[in-house]
This record gives structure tokens, C-alpha cells and sequence, in this order.
């Protein structure tokens, strides 16, 4: 069985600094790309940032320049550096991942971590 298991989440004053980690657990071949998603109450999932094997990154217009998604793969592990951050990103983050356990790639989801900013 497959697991992410995240970590890092809390509280934290506007303009402050949380680094979130995700790691997958379990019996698996390989990872593909890897990615934060967020939601707030009410509203949908949305895209944070992913990051593929081979380092190519990609972000959400509205965390450009703050946020820094990396990735070790001897750990199997993605991080999401957040900086300055804002009331605004408050939210639950979700790591996610596609990882193969033998009959292609599957999309795997960590449990949620809640990050809330306050003003």
C-alpha cells in the first residue's frame, strides 16, 4: 500500500515563512511528477505547484516568486517552501504524486495539512 504522509503545516503570521514536506511510504517502482494542491472552505482544489522528476517546475500565478517546490528523490520526497506569506493562502495543502506500482502510473493523494496566515 501507498501512502504521502505531509507534514509541516500551522500557523503562522502574515509575511512569515512554513516549509511543508511530503513524503510516500510503501511498496512502489518509481514517482513521476509530484505537486502541492490547496482548498479553502468552499471553494475548489486548486493547483499550487508541481514539480517533475527531472526538476521542471511549474506554479500557480498567485504564489509565483513565494513559494519554492523541490524534491529528493533518494527520499522520495517533495517540500513547499513557502515565504511571505499572506491571509490569503490560507488553506489545506495537499501533496500529490504519480507513482508506479506495476501497471502504470497512479495519482496518489497525502491526507491535508492545514496552513493558516494571520493578518
Amino acid at each position: 500500500q501507498v501512502q504521502l504522509v505531509e507534514s509541516g503545516g500551522g500557523l503562522v503570521q502574515a509575511g512569515g515563512s512554513l516549509r511543508l514536506s511530503c513524503a510516500a511510504a510503501g511498496n512502489f517502482f518509481s514517482i513521476n511528477a509530484m505537486g502541492w494542491y490547496r482548498q479553502a472552505p468552499g471553494l475548489q482544489r486548486e493547483l499550487v505547484a508541481t514539480i517533475t522528476d527531472d526538476n521542471r517546475s511549474n506554479y500557480a500565478d498567485s504564489v509565483k516568486g513565494r513559494f519554492t517546490i523541490s524534491r529528493d528523490n533518494a527520499k522520495n520526497t517533495v517540500y513547499l517552501q513557502m515565504n511571505s506569506l499572506k491571509p490569503e493562502d490560507t488553506s489545506v495543502y495537499y501533496c500529490n504524486a504519480d507513482i508506479e506500482i506495476g501497471l502504470g502510473y497512479d495519482k496518489y493523494w497525502g491526507q491535508g495539512t492545514q496552513v493558516t496566515v494571520s493578518s
